[in-house]
C-alpha cells in the first residue's frame, strides 16, 4: 500500500519528529518512559489476569475495567515502543500503511474506550442508585450488549473515512510533528482539499466525546444526589470512594482528548497536541492500574491471593 504525493511520485513511508526540543534528554526520556511502559503494560496485564482468576472479581464494576485495561495496553504498545526508538535515536521512519494502522488503532481504541467509560459510569449509577436492582439490570447478557455496542458503534464511523482518506494527495517532506500518527497532523500533510475531511473528523470527535460526557455527568449528578441523601457519614465515604478513582481518569482523558480533537482546524496547535497526547498514551494507562488497585481492597485481596496460589503451585 502506498500513495501518491502531489508532484506524482510515490508516498512510501512518513517521519515521525518527536520532541526535537528535547533531543539532548533523549536518554534520560528514553528511560523515563520505558520505565513507565513496563509498569503500564504490567498494571494493566495484572488488572486482566486478576479479574480472569479470581471469583469475587466476576462483577460489571471488574469486567469493565479488565477491558478498559485492554484498550489500554493496545494504546500502549501501537505508540509507545515508537516513541523510545525516537528517544534513543532521533526521528524514525514509518511506512505508509503501518503509519495508517496506527492511526485507526489508537483512534478506535481510543473511541471505544470513551464509550465504555460512560458504561462504567451507568455501571456506578445503577449499583448506588438502585442497589436492590444491580444484579438484575447489570445481568451477563446486559454487560455483554453493552460492551458489543461500545466495539461496533465507532467501527464503521472510523474505518470509512480513514480509508478514504489515506487516498488523498500528500506533499513532502511528509515530517509528521508529532510522535504517532494522529489524524490531526496527517491532515496538515495532505495536498488535497481536506476540509470535507476535517469537518468530519471533528463532528465525530465531538460525538463521541459528548454523548459519552453527557451519559457520564447525569449518572454521576444522580450518584451525588444518591450519596448527598444517605443516612451515615461511612457509607457516604465509602459510596464516593468508589467513584474518585473512576472520575481521576476519566478528568485527564476527556481533557486532553477535548483539547486535541475537539477544534475543526487541524492544522492549529500541533506542537501542544503532543504533550496533550503524552496524557492519554502514557500518564493515564499508568495511573489506571495505580488508581483502581491501590484504592481498592477487594483487588488487594484478589492480588494477594492470585500471588500465594502461583507460589504454591511452584
Amino acid at each position: 500500500m502506498s500513495m501518491e504525493m502531489g508532484n506524482g511520485t510515490t508516498v512510501q513511508e512518513f517521519t515521525l519528529e518527536g520532541f526535537p526540543a528535547l533531543q539532548h534528554l533523549g536518554k534520560v526520556l528514553f528511560l523515563v518512559h520505558l520505565l513507565a511502559y513496563v509498569v503500564s503494560t504490567v498494571g494493566n496485564a495484572v488488572i486482566i489476569t486478576i479479574t480472569y482468576a479470581d471469583s469475587r472479581l466476576h462483577t460489571p464494576m471488574y469486567l469493565f475495567l479488565s477491558i478498559f485495561s485492554f484498550l489500554e495496553c493496545g494504546v500502549l504498545n501501537t505508540v509507545i515502543p515508537k516513541l523510545l526508538l525516537i528517544f534513543l535515536l532521533g526521528r524514525q521512519t514509518i511506512s505508509f500503511p503501518a503509519c495508517f494502522i496506527q492511526a485507526f488503532i489508537t483512534v478506535f481504541l481510543g473511541a471505544v474506550a470513551f464509550l465504555l467509560i460512560a458504561v462504567m459510569s451507568l455501571d456506578r449509577y445503577v449499583a448506588i442508585c438502585k442497589p436492590l436492582h444491580y444484579l438484575t439490570i447489570m445481568n451477563l447478557k446486559t454487560c455483554s450488549l453493552l460492551v458489543t455496542v461500545c466495539f461496533t458503534l465507532p467501527f464503521p464511523f472510523i474505518t470509512g473515512p480513514l480509508i478514504k482518506f489515506s487516498q488523498l494527495s500528500f506533499c513532502g517532506p511528509l515530517i509528521i510533528p508529532h510522535f504517532f500518527c494522529d489524524v490531526g497532523p496527517l491532515i496538515h500533510l495532505s495536498c488535497s482539499d481536506t476540509r470535507s475531511f476535517e469537518m468530519l473528523t471533528f463532528a465525530l470527535a465531538l460525538f463521541i466525546l459528548i454523548t459519552s460526557l453527557i451519559i457520564t455527568i447525569i449518572a454521576y449528578s444522580n450518584i451525588v444526589v444518591t450519596i448527598i441523601q444517605l443516612p451515615s457519614a461511612k457509607e457516604k465515604q465509602r459510596a464516593f470512594s468508589t467513584c474518585s478513582s473512576h472520575l481521576i481518569v476519566l478528568s485527564l482523558m476527556y481533557g486532553s482528548c477535548v483539547f486535541i480533537y475537539v477544534k475543526p482546524k487541524q492544522a492549529n496547535r500541533l506542537d501542544s497536541n503532543r504533550e496533550a497526547a503524552l496524557v492519554n498514551t502514557v500518564v493515564t494507562p499508568l495511573l489506571n492500574p495505580v488508581i483502581y488497585t491501590l484504592r481498592n481492597k477487594q483487588v488487594h485481596q484478589a492480588l494477594k491471593e492470585t500471588m500465594c496460589r502461583m507460589k504454591i503451585s511452584r
